[in-house]
């Protein structure tokens, strides 16, 4: 077994604020309160010390897909995360054929029995064509709840978050569907009113996706959703932080109005996340990345992003200027509590695993803990 480590030395983010000079002490693969003499110490003096990162909604990175891939592929998107801060991911699968995507379901829920990712989101194929994105129009279907419970099925209880358009037929019917069987209901790549929204929101829907991209933009007459989802205290908002789906003005708007503990920040990644230029595949779509931006080939739609959630965690505070404390919430705690994992992961508290991300002064990554283990070892570099 290996020794008890105690991180020394850095300013450590713990759910009541922060502490200067604190440490934090892994036994195994947990945090603890006590440390036994021959305790292996860690200076981490200059550094920031935060939880490790939850990413509820990544279809992938370092070159392979979560949404197509085999389990090999898999493990490598969920490698390239891991080595930027993401220590629980939900792997995102996007529209595709139906059958396909049950299948796919059954080799991704394996992974998740087996603790490599946090559960399963399917985006599409119940959205919009109106406000498709980066989905294939000819296999978007209306959301029938016996189509919704195959799917949910076929994840063998992984299933944690799938998004609709609520406003479609048989949508408020699948919300329902969906938390009668514990599986979050996210409204996105919508056309719905306000009125439809608050609707999908009494019936159980808790989620925006990626808010303000693939939906009506905010109107003074007309608000749509953006106003319904913003507004309820019952509804985590996802937003990607990576200075091209998201004005800062839009970012703040977000936090402002529905603070720290109902933002969720996200990559909503494709392959090329920590990976490069070129062109891709996401899901049926071919998509070209040209300066980190990914775009289809066909039309030009932003397709996903190329984020990973230490950059998204540099942004929002060197160039949103949020306080560290508010985006360890909406980066770390706020999408755990939302996973129902908040007993585990989302903070450093003893009793929880060890997964943690150092940063220095620059909040660069310098170190990554998953488990007690370090994936990348702030002592090599």
């Amino acid at each position: 077994m290996a020794p008890t480590k105690v991180l020394t030395g850095a300013r450590v983010v713990l759910p009541t604020g922060t502490v200067d000079d604190g440490r934090v002490i892994v036994e195994g693969t947990r945090i603890t309160d006590t440390a036994p003499g021959d305790a292996e110490t860690v200076d981490l003096s200059g550094h920031w010390l935060v939880p490790g990162f939850v990413d509820i909604h990544n279809h992938g990175g370092g070159g392979a897909s979560f949404t197509g891939g085999t389990p090999e592929d898999v493990l490598k998107a969920v490698r390239t995360h891991r080595e930027h801060g993401t220590t629980t991911v939900v792997a995102s699968a996007v529209t595709g054929d139906l059958d396909f995507l049950a299948r796919h379901a059954g080799m991704l829920a394996e992974l998740a029995q087996q603790g490599d990712i946090a559960g399963i989101h399917f985006e599409g194929p119940f959205i919009s064509p109106c406000r498709k994105g980066a989905h294939d129009e000819e296999l978007l279907r209306d959301p029938d709840p016996a189509e919704v419970r195959k799917l949910i099925d076929a994840a063998h209880g992984h299933a944690v978050m799938m998004t609709l358009a609520t406003e479609l037929p048989g949508g408020l019917d699948s919300v329902r569907l969906l938390v009668e069987h514990g599986v979050i209901a996210a409204v996105g790549h919508t056309d719905a009113t306000y009125e439809q929204t608050v609707a999908a929101i009494d019936a159980g829907a808790t989620v925006a996706t990626h808010l303000f991209n693939a939906m009506p933009v905010l109107g003074h007459r007309a608000p749509g959703p953006i106003a319904a989802l913003l507004q309820d205290e019952r509804v985590t908002v996802e937003l990607i932080n990576d200075g091209t789906h998201l004005h800062p003005a839009a970012l703040q708007l977000a936090f402002r109005h529905a603070g720290a503990d109902r933002v969720a920040f996200i990559t909503d990644a494709m392959d090329a996340a920590g990976f490069g230029d070129g062109r891709y595949m996401l899901g049926t779509l071919e998509v070209d990345v040209a300066d980190g931006v990914a775009r289809l080939v066909e039309g030009g739609s932003i397709a996903g992003s190329t984020l990973t959630l230490d950059r998204a965690f540099k942004r929002a505070v060197t160039v949103d200027g949020l306080p560290v404390e508010d985006v360890v919430t909406a980066i770390s705690a706020t999408p755990a509590r939302l996973l129902g994992l908040d007993d585990r992961v989302g903070s450093l508290e003893p009793g929880k695993d060890a997964d943690l991300v150092v940063l220095d002064a620059e909040f660069t990554v310098r170190g990554v803990m998953r488990r007690g283990e370090w994936v990348v070892d702030p002592r090599l570099g």
